[in-house]
């Protein structure tokens, strides 16, 4: 700088102060940890922080950024568990099953997944349990009184649901009927529309033959 102010100015005398609360990065926000185990921090670089508890993570980002930063200190909290996951089964009717698969973070209950599958227009509401994984080769069944839950007779079967658990919602019997009988029937909905539609073409070419282009009066 001072050889720069040289060429225009006798014997400059230059002050230069860093700005350091404008030159800094805000660490805020949620930080993902990926899949090596490292959360990104921008301009800071990587931490590994994989199978650590809150603290340890804590202690670890606060020592990587004394390299950019004098007495740092970060509030660390776990926003979300997505290496722990539950799953919720629900029958298709006579369509086939669904399964989806839900981040547990250890607050969901039934009414939680549940209302993950957008309720249950097309599945049974007498028909729900819980399969929780014991470790000793069986699961624990937990039936599910869902109507007790809704209507307020009482919440006792409103689970609160744990990493690996897998809530079956069965199907509504009428609607499962009502797809068998429409699966057997299209193929001769099919057929009879196919010969319907060959028995019009032939009475048109009947009506109209071929080479009787004139007109009567």
């Amino acid at each position: 700088m001072e050889k720069q102010l040289r060429r225009k100015l006798k014997n400059p005398q230059v002050s230069v102060t860093l700005n350091s609360s404008g030159g800094l990065q805000q660490i805020a926000g949620q930080h993902l940890v990926g899949p090596d185990g490292t959360i990104n921090l921008g301009t800071y670089g990587q931490v590994y922080v994989a199978g650590m508890t809150i603290q340890e993570a804590k202690a670890a980002i606060d020592k990587h950024l004394t390299a950019y930063l004098e007495e740092p200190s970060v509030a660390v909290d776990v926003y979300a568990f997505n290496s722990k996951v539950y799953y919720v089964i629900t029958q298709g009717a006579g369509n086939g099953d669904d399964i989806r698969r839900f981040p547990a973070t250890g607050n969901e209950t039934v009414l939680d997944a549940v209302s993950q599958v957008q309720g249950l227009s097309r599945l049974s509401s007498k028909n729900i349990w819980i399969a929780r994984p014991t470790g000793g080769g069986c699961d624990q069944i937990l039936p599910v009184k869902w109507d007790e839950i809704v209507g307020g007779g009482g919440a006792c079967t409103n689970y609160q649901v744990l990493p690996g658990d897998r809530v079956f919602i069965g199907q509504d019997h009428l609607i499962a009927i009502d797809t068998w009988v429409n699966k057997i029937l299209n193929p001769f909905e099919r057929m009879f529309g196919t010969t319907l539609l060959g028995m019009q073409t032939v009475q048109t070419a009947k009506a109209f033959p071929v080479g009787n282009q004139g007109v009567g009066f």
